[in-house]
């Protein structure tokens, strides 16, 4: 099937909220939540993940009536926040936040903690974009020249991620597999760590979201040498991207959203769809969101789903076509 790009999708379109509700649906949208709610970020503090959830969880309390309180459960690229949900009930009050990891673990992991199946999306809220950088002290000005670099010096230089299994560790294997570079990785437990690595000197290069790097990038502390999608970021429209930077073909975008237990209700379900919509539509959230990089992007349940499945067979594509697998 010949991929789409979901993410260039019509933001807040395809969603029809609350149209057509049961009778019983409706009941039990009315009587949810009655007590508060508790939303897993399945990585450490100070990343996007759980920026984005500290950006949405007070909104979505004022509009629940209920404390939403951000629950920070990091470890195995997100497998260890998962299994956390996916172990809870399908009542609504575990939420996760969901990324990349959830769609590229299946195809990377021998083993995970949790199935695929005990999990299933709610809602996709926004897409960001990944970026290549380097210390403002490396000499390193360019993709070329780091190509050039790694591939003088094989496995001599590093560079840092926020974990195995994670987008950010998918984009440079992609990045080796296409330049013919080879540089060694160090895994760090989030992306905070990799930045503090990268910004003292211990890890040459690495790949991070595009809204924790742009105040190192503002500071001049960090270079960036292009951006993985196919568009330039309208947030840094002078960074090029990666293709244009002479990596043919690579294109990895990140995305966020929120994810319950499978067997949600299906009145909860489209609540907690409804709220996240318009909670995503208000100009302040928006503004919030793009001042970091991201965009705000919907997509319906339908449309959702599909977009599910199709990430989730293109990381297991590259992650077969690489040769990585994590025990």
């Amino acid at each position: 099937m010949q991929r789409r790009d979901f993410m260039a999708a019509a933001a807040f379109t395809g969603f029809g909220v609350g149209a057509g509700l049961t009778q019983t649906a409706a009941a039990q949208a009315a009587s949810w939540p009655t007590r508060p709610l508790r939303l897993v970020v399945p990585f450490p503090p100070g990343g996007l993940i759980d920026r984005m959830a500290r950006l949405l969880g007070p909104r979505l309390a004022q509009s629940l009536g209920q404390p939403v309180v951000v629950d920070n459960k990091p470890g195995a690229g997100g497998n260890l926040g998962a299994a956390d949900v996916a172990r809870a009930a399908a009542d609504g009050y575990t939420l996760l936040m969901a990324s990349p990891p959830l769609t590229i673990s299946p195809a990377i992991y021998k083993s995970l903690p949790y199935s695929p199946q005990q999990i299933e999306p709610v809602a996709l809220l926004g897409r960001v974009q990944n970026v290549l950088l380097v210390n403002a002290r490396s000499p390193i000005q360019s993709v070329a020249q780091l190509s050039q670099a790694a591939r003088a010096k094989p496995g001599q230089m590093n560079y840092g991620s926020n974990g195995n299994g994670t987008s950010l560790h998918l984009c440079m294997e992609l990045y080796k597999s296409i330049s013919g570079a080879q540089i060694t990785h160090v895994p760090y437990r989030g992306a905070a760590g990799a930045m503090t690595a990268l910004l003292a000197g211990e890890v040459d290069v690495m790949f991070d979201n595009l809204p924790a790097a742009l105040p190192h990038i503002r500071a001049g502390n960090i270079r960036a040498l292009a951006v993985a999608a196919r568009q330039r970021s309208q947030t840094v429209q002078d960074v090029p991207t990666m293709i244009e930077a002479g990596v043919p073909g690579f294109d990895v975008t990140a995305w966020f959203g929120i994810a319950a237990p499978a067997g949600l209700a299906g009145g909860v379900a489209e609540r907690l769809r409804q709220v996240l919509v318009d909670t995503v539509r208000t100009p302040e959230i928006v503004q919030a969101m793009q001042n970091q990089g991201a965009e705000p992007h919907l997509l319906g349940q339908a449309m959702l789903r599909e977009f599910w499945a199709e990430d989730g067979a293109r990381w297991s594509r590259l992650t077969s076509r690489v040769g990585i697998a994590i025990d």
